[in-house]
């Protein structure tokens, strides 16, 4: 059902998880070509069926499960029926690859721990997504995203100094964790073809949201075990110096990365600026009163008039875009990266595609997110 020039084309997935950081894993392994078959409940299926972005939801689920969830096969399966858990047995014995993100102890009681599949299928490639790891005081935590955020420091690198501690506006933990959870399956998937043998990936939201930090983090580890310093102005980074950071114009918003003052001073003809010119240690002890300077001359012109004097000469700079403007622009249109997916029963959604390219060419996809159980039949037929 994959298309056969995929490179992951052959495989089948069984995946177990639900929400975002499992499925946001095997939407990159279909999107490579391979065969995921998503194993949801018979009486209402994977939870994110009905989390909602928005009012908005299509063929009666949610955008967001949508999204994640296009190009797989669902398979209903009650997890407390006995010839329901001996059919996905014998189907885990011919996958390839397990992919499942219960809290820790109920994979356990399902009888379905690494070791157990393991001992039915001994190449197989198991990966377990938890909310903190597998021990210590957090494990029974509720493994969600923000939460991880909360506990993992990096609130307190984003917004002003003046706002406490800023959420991402993004479920960053569950991605990260879904992608390096992908990580280790393709490399234990590289090891299989050479030894084969089967392989127990395990990541976290809190290991991956801590790793995703590894610069600053190294910074504080390095320096003191001083504290990040966000600007008390228009904050963009709490490590780097002025003038870093989105500052508004008359008709928009510019943002200004890693640029020697001097430079900057000259082409904006700051004159306030002079006695920062080349002391780099103010551009961070002085930062946010150097950022203060430069917002007040960026506000006096249009974000065009500033790219015309700034991106001519190398300044790194760039508009700063919302939604409508960034699906209109050119450079954005040349990258082909949305779509639109369909599936028999006239459900159609538009929706983005597989940010990797192979030998040049996007993987092709072009079904949309299965109806629960959709495919419970011809799989219970195929693995019988």
């Amino acid at each position: 059902m994959q298309d056969e020039t995929g490179l992951l084309a052959g495989l089948t997935v069984v995946d177990m998880s639900q929400f975002l950081s499992g499925p946001y894993c095997s939407l990159r392994l279909a999107d490579l070509g391979a065969r995921v078959i998503k194993i949801e409940r018979p009486d209402g299926g994977d939870l994110s069926r009905r989390l909602y972005l928005s009012d908005t939801e299509v063929g009666g689920d949610s955008t967001l499960f949508h999204a994640i969830n296009r190009g797989k096969e669902s398979l209903g399966i009650d997890l407390k029926n006995a010839d329901d858990l001996a059919f996905l047995r014998r189907l885990l014995g011919k996958a390839d690859v397990l992919i499942q993100n219960f809290r820790p102890g109920v994979i356990e009681r399902l009888g379905l721990d690494y070791a157990a599949v393991k001992a039915i299928n001994p190449t197989i490639v198991y990966a377990s997504i938890s909310g903190y790891g597998e021990d210590g005081p957090w494990v029974m935590r509720p493994g969600q995203d923000l939460l991880a955020q909360a506990r993992s420091g990096l609130m307190w690198l984003n917004g002003d100094a003046a706002q406490g501690p800023v959420p991402f506006g993004l479920a960053v933990a569950d991605m990260l964790a879904g992608a390096n959870a992908c990580q280790g399956i393709l490399a234990a998937l590289v090891r299989r073809g050479i030894s084969g043998k089967g392989a127990h990936i395990q990541t976290s939201l809190l290991e991956s949201l801590i790793d995703f930090q590894f610069e600053v983090l190294t910074t504080h580890l390095n320096d003191g075990g001083r504290k990040p310093q966000r600007s008390d102005f228009r904050s963009a980074h709490a490590y780097l110096s002025a003038p870093y950071g989105v500052y508004p114009a008359k008709d928009g918003y510019l943002a200004i990365a890693m640029t020697p003052l001097g430079r900057l001073q000259d082409l904006l003809q700051i004159e306030a600026l002079a006695p920062y010119r080349d002391d780099s240690r103010a551009w961070f002890t002085a930062r946010d009163t150097i950022k203060r300077t430069i917002a007040e001359r960026i506000a006096s012109e249009t974000v065009d008039h500033w790219l015309s004097i700034l991106e001519p000469a190398d300044i790194w700079c760039s508009k700063v875009l919302e939604w409508p403007e960034l699906l209109a622009s050119d450079g954005f249109r040349i990258l082909d990266m949305l779509q639109t997916v369909t599936r028999e029963d006239a459900v159609s959604i538009g929706t983005t595609r597989c940010p990797v390219r192979v030998n040049g060419q996007r993987p092709a996809g072009h079904r949309a997110a299965p109806r629960i159980g959709e495919h419970s039949a011809t799989i219970r037929a195929e693995f019988a």
